[in-house]
């Protein structure tokens, strides 16, 4: 069920209104029943993988904690992580391995018969797959304990505000607030409104408008007829599209949780103001950078066994990054490019600097920060050109006509009045709420008659030129 979608709107108003009149068990039931029935929607078959995912986890959860010696602890997360990880290899990398190496050997002489098995991708895989291995992990780690109520675990799982594009959830985080009697404040749910108003005009009215100028330059024009000043453009209309499409997602899932009396993980904190490789990635889906940085970068020994080593964990953090969001490999060109800014970033910062650790202050001073700023803005873009295309025959015809039929009178018109028109009073707001946040992490410190007006401007332009029922958001795909 789609987030922008009449049905949905129609969804929550209900599950409010019943979630108003139970006590706390009866309101975890009503989540539970609710979250089934949100993905259900989908696709009613693959509910048998989330059940799978939370009796695996929630048994292995527990074997962890009363194992005996380290030998069987370590026993039961293996076990954990080969049903989880198994079956999101299967479903989602099983095909894009048997073709790589179809290639491979092809290229050595060889003609390989290899089957794939074409299935449908399960929706929010990728995410309820790193949340319930955290939970397995951090129990292993003594970092959490494990639940006795196996309905609070599955709602834990299955919270539909946040189950199919995150953002990734701690059991430390969200387990206790499911376990508690929740109380529902004004304050916290005119902030929530306030979150899911902001989250729909960045879907509806920005996203989606400029979805069809991004597609039509990426996927469906052929080559030979895209100029390079469009493909400019375009870029330049993805980096929005792409991060008001899934903040826009993370703002609605945050603002509905409020609502509910649950408090989920700011994972934007307006990236596009980020001034070198590190901060981007402490501002970008904060949810699975860090745990990327918890699970795979600091395992693997992050930055305390030298330089070669630490460059190393860093490109294998960022290729797995990049795979994770699909099974192309455009994805993984995009994880190795990051890798590579962060490995750079860290060579000319020094080794004392930790280039996935979050808590430093974002804002510096004067005219040399902002010229950081549009740098790696610039930078992040390069990096969409990677992400956005479908195809790697079209990633190189692209850019081609990038480099070599570039015209700055070639530009569509359309293009250019959308990012004009869209874009601008949005671009003002983030820029103050930079500005109030004074050099802190918290989320967007605006005084309540910025917001005001703010949100009386998203209302009246979702009103004017959202387009409900449309696109899906782009993280469903992973």
């Amino acid at each position: 069920m789609l987030f922008n979608s009449f049905a949905f709107v129609l969804f929550a108003v209900v599950v409010y209104a019943l979630y108003l009149v139970l006590d706390h068990r009866g309101q975890n039931i009503l989540l539970f029943v609710a979250s089934v029935f949100f993905y259900a929607w989908w696709d009613w078959r693959f509910l048998g993988l989330l059940f799978f995912s939370i009796l695996l986890d929630f048994w292995c959860g527990w074997r962890i904690f009363e194992a005996p010696t380290h030998g069987w602890k370590r026993f039961y997360l293996i076990l954990s992580l080969i049903g989880d990880l198994g079956v999101l290899f299967l479903f989602k990398y099983f095909d894009f391995f048997v073709e790589t190496a179809g290639l491979l050997l092809q290229g050595i002489g060889m003609k390989p018969h290899f089957e794939t098995l074409h299935l449908i991708l399960p929706l929010g895989i990728s995410f309820y797959t790193f949340q319930t291995l955290s939970y397995s992990i951090d129990i292993y780690r003594g970092d959490a304990k494990p639940t006795r109520n196996l309905l609070d675990f599955a709602v834990y799982v299955l919270f539909f505000p946040q189950l199919v594009a995150g953002p990734i959830e701690r059991s430390t985080r969200l387990l206790p607030q499911i376990a508690s009697p929740r109380t529902l404040q004004w304050n916290r749910t005119v902030d929530g409104i306030g979150l899911i108003l902001q989250g729909y005009f960045k879907k509806v009215v920005i996203a989606d408008n400029l979805a069809p100028f991004v597609m039509a330059i990426y996927q469906q024009k052929p080559v030979e007829y895209v100029s390079g000043c469009n493909i400019l453009l375009a870029t330049y209309a993805f980096a929005f599209q792409i991060y008001c499409d899934f903040s826009g997602y993370s703002d609605i899932a945050r603002g509905l949780g409020k609502v509910l009396g649950i408090e989920l993980m700011v994972n934007f904190r307006r990236p596009y103001f980020a001034a070198n490789p590190s901060e981007f990635w402490r501002r970008w889906h904060i949810s699975l950078s860090t745990w990327l940085r918890d699970y795979l970068y600091i395992p693997l020994g992050g930055n305390r066994h030298g330089e070669f080593n630490t460059y190393r964990n860093l490109m294998v953090t960022m290729l797995l990054g990049g795979l994770w969001h699909g099974a192309a490999t455009h994805f993984v060109l995009w994880g190795a490019f990051h890798g590579a800014l962060l490995a750079i970033h860290r060579a000319v910062r020094g080794s004392n600097h930790n280039p996935i650790r979050t808590g430093r202050r974002f804002h510096g001073a004067g005219a040399f920060r902002c010229i950081k700023i549009l740098l790696m803005f610039h930078l992040t873009c390069c990096g969409w050109f990677l992400f956005a295309v479908d195809s790697e025959a079209r990633m190189i015809g692209l850019f081609d006509r990038f480099v070599h039929h570039f015209d700055w009178q070639s530009y569509s018109f359309d293009l250019a009045v959308a990012l004009g028109f869209f874009l601008p009073i949005f671009l003002i707001y983030e820029i103050a709420s930079e500005y109030w946040s004074r050099g802190s992490e918290k989320e967007e410190p605006a005084p309540w008659w910025a917001k005001s007006m703010m949100y009386s401007y998203m209302l009246v332009m979702i009103i004017l030129y959202g387009v409900m029922n449309g696109a899906e958001f782009i993280y469903f795909q992973f």
